[in-house]
Parts: C-alpha cells; structure tokens; sequence
C-alpha cells in the first residue's frame, strides 16, 4: 500500500493520505475515550521517535528507551487520572523517571552528557506533555467528550485552509522571513477570519463548551498555532531538513503535521481551567 501511494504524485499523496488520515482520526475520537487515547498515545510515541531521530542524525545520542518511557507514563497517568481509574498521586511516577535520564546517562559513556540529558527531555516536554494534556481538554466534568477534540482540530484545519487561501491569493507581506518565507501577514489574517467563524459554528452545534469558550480557542488557534508552526519551521531550518519525516506521504512527519496542535495545546489547557 505505501509503496503504491509513494508512486502518485504529490498532490495525490496529499489527497489520499489526508482523506484516510481525518477519518481515522475523526472516527477515533467519536468512538470512545480509549479509542482517543489510543490514536494519541501512537502519535505521542512516532512523534518522539522522530524527534530522537532528527537529534541522532546531529550527532546527539539521546536516551530513547527512558524518554520513551517518561512520555508514555506520562500521557496514560493523565488519562487513567481524568478516567478515575487511579488517583492523582500516581503522577508522581514521573519525579523518578526523570531523574532516571540523568542517572542512565553515568553508565552510556556518551561524550557531551548533558546535552544528551538535555535533548532527551526536550522530546517528553516538546511532544508527550503537550499530548498528556490533551486529556485535560477531552475530559469535562462529565467525562469524556469529543467535542473539544474533534473542534480543536477544525479550528486547526480552518486556520491552515484560510491561511493558505489567503496567502495565496493576496500574500504581499511576509510574517517571518528569516523562519519560513512563504507565511504572510495576510495569510494570518485570513487563516484567524476563517478559524473564529468555525469557532463561532462550533460554539452552536457542539454545546459541551459554551461560545465563549470556542472563541477563546479560536484566537489562541489563530495565534499559537501559527506560531507552533514556526516553531517547528525554526527547528527544520536549524537541522537543515525539509522535513521532520517521511512517516505520512505527501505531508512529511508526525511533527510536520501536529506542529500547531502541540504549541496550542497548553494554552488551551490554561484557559479552559481557568475560564
């Protein structure tokens, strides 16, 4: 099958694998809660592999196997808390997990240590916590809800689709040159028009959050999001890569794909707790 997708040409790619991709998606956070956090937890683990990838083709030996580790606890203590199913104290397991990485990095005698140790953390921190939390936007106090989700992917979608509409058509001045040349301030423009009139769509057909609350997704989608983006641009340009993986034909990596979600979603997280 992907060797007959990476036969088509890049636009085909593009289709087929964004059509199969939202469904599956769209379909696994309907489903159920373990569905969700199944999805989610197989990104949470691709996404730090690839991440772990890109620093050991730079000559950065970080420990896979305990930062694995570390963001897999880390995202099924979260969800296994919101489930009920184990008490909050259990998070605590992560404290020795990650003094782990600093104790692990005595017996791999790897030259530049810290910067392994450090790296290592940038791949939980960067990837599996912002996935970890995403239970703290799925979770209502009723329990599960795909509302939230599957919203904040729209959004998402609504901000890339405007934004590329936009720029395209009337694209003059760029955003950030020196990070990615093809963004405009126009683009941005039209990607936060789009995305705060899905919000407001949102805010009438998926009721588990109130209006207020979409349009406070929306704008922190239309402006974290494009700057997760950039984030992940700024990380591409500083390995000298095009892409962050050729995982998904046509769209590149795990990270190419999921960079605005994962910026965003501690932003949401606050502003949901606290609103």
């Amino acid at each position: 099958m992907s060797n007959k997708i990476s036969g088509l040409s890049n636009l085909n790619q593009r289709l087929i694998v964004g059509v199969l991709g939202a469904a599956l998606f769209v379909g696994s956070i309907i489903i159920s809660e373990w569905t969700f956090a199944l999805i989610f937890m197989g990104l949470t683990v691709l996404g730090q592999l690839e991440f772990y990838r890109l620093m050991e083709a730079q000559g950065i030996r970080t420990n896979k196997l305990i930062g694995l580790a570390l963001g897999i606890v880390l995202f099924a203590a979260f969800f296994l808390i919101e489930k009920e199913l184990i008490p909050p104290q259990w998070l605590y397991f992560v404290l020795p997990l990650l003094a782990l990485i600093f104790v692990m990095e005595l017996y791999r005698k790897q030259h530049n240590p810290f910067t392994n140790i450090a790296f290592t953390l940038l791949g939980v921190i960067y990837i599996a916590l912002p996935f970890a939390l995403l239970h703290k936007i799925a979770f209502l106090p009723d329990g599960y809800s795909w509302h939230p989700v599957l919203g904040l992917m729209l959004l998402i979608w609504a901000s890339d689709t405007g934004a590329y509409i936009a720029g395209k058509n009337f694209g003059r001045r760029k955003l950030f040159p020196r990070v990615s040349p093809g963004k405009t301030w126009e683009g941005w423009f039209g990607g936060m028009l789009l995305t705060l009139a899905v919000a407001y769509g949102l805010g009438v057909y998926l009721t588990d959050l109130a209006l207020y609350q979409w349009i406070g997704i929306g704008v922190l989608v239309s402006v974290f999001g494009v700057l997760g983006d950039l984030i992940e641009s700024m990380l591409k340009r500083s390995l000298d890569v095009k892409d962050s993986g050729t995982l998904l034909p046509g769209h590149g990596g795990i990270l190419d794909r999921f960079d605005s979600l994962i910026i965003v979603i501690p932003f949401i997280v606050a502003f949901l707790q606290i609103f």
